[in-house]
């Protein structure tokens, strides 16, 4: 049983040097020389297993941020304002997709080591815990107010590939008399199959989860979405400092100016048949 709060990945950045194009690259706001480090817990964990050469690659979901400025002293929200939030194995950044499953990107690996100079990641799990398959362990153990893990399975039939997803059940609901429950929660990881290359994926998308059985789960995907016209300044127009204001307005870089950051929704759904299961760890009163 994951404890994903107490599972962080760490890195420490390499020697900043100003970008010879954009003013506030990455919108970090520092001098040259400046060193500074990241930390973030986990939210979710998803192994893709291949049974045909027994690959087994975990990938894990990283708590999100606003979009910041780095380190500043005010005017720390960037604005228009997106989400950075990272998806990474143990060797690469997994990328997550705003766009629907069924369309096509050629989104590569990106090494974690060439995100900074030294990078680690701690996985720690409750020190006692139990794995539970029973409606009434599950009510039970809600009701004592223990942690409570999930663990959804499912086989690809396409690919040959299956999945395990884990998660914290962050909300459940109960019907105490009629002995059931369904989990809604989220958000969790989830990969794109499609783009497995023996060991690794490139491509997944941030989803949350439902379940209120043991032999079914259904998972609805993050996606961009068009703004009207009226709200396209919210999307457009920042306040404060750019984050796409160049060096030299006289020199601009090639695809220069960079899409603004999207609006997004949750509308796509997945229905999968699967195998639930359970972990509780009591919860110290």
């Amino acid at each position: 049983m994951i404890n994903f709060q107490a599972s962080m990945l760490t890195w420490e950045n390499k020697i900043y040097h100003r970008d010879s194009y954009y003013k506030y690259d990455g919108g970090f706001v520092g001098s040259p020389g400046d060193i500074y480090h990241v930390r973030f817990n986990t939210q979710s964990s998803c192994v893709v297993r291949d049974p045909t050469n027994g690959a087994d690659t975990e990938i894990f979901l990283g708590s999100p941020c606003r979009a910041e400025y780095t380190i500043a002293y005010t005017n720390l929200f960037q604005v228009p304002s997106n989400e950075f939030r990272m998806a990474f194995s143990r060797q690469n950044e997994i990328k997550i997709s705003n766009q629907p499953s069924s369309a096509k990107e050629n989104l590569p690996l990106n090494s974690l080591s060439k995100k900074g100079v030294e990078y680690s990641f701690d996985k720690r799990l409750y020190g006692e815990y139990e794995k539970l398959d029973q409606v009434r362990e599950v009510i039970q153990a809600t009701l004592a107010g223990d942690f409570l893990n999930a663990e959804s399975t499912y086989n690809d039939s396409k690919s040959g590939l299956s999945v395990t997803l884990q998660f914290p059940v962050n909300l459940i609901n109960l019907n105490d008399l009629g002995n059931e429950f369904q989990v809604c929660t989220g958000p969790i990881l989830v990969p794109d199959l499609s783009s497995w290359n023996g060991s690794d994926i490139s491509r997944s998308f941030l989803a949350h989860v439902a379940l209120s059985s043991f032999d079914h789960v259904e998972f609805i995907l993050r996606r961009e979405v068009d703004v009207s016209d009226a709200e396209k300044s919210l999307i457009e127009s920042p306040k404060g400092l750019d984050r796409n204001e160049l060096v030299d307005p006289m020199n601009e870089p090639e695809g220069y100016p960079p899409k603004r950051w999207q609006a997004t929704t949750y509308n796509e759904v997945w229905e999968l048949e699967s195998e639930n299961v359970f972990y509780r760890s009591a919860n110290p009163k």
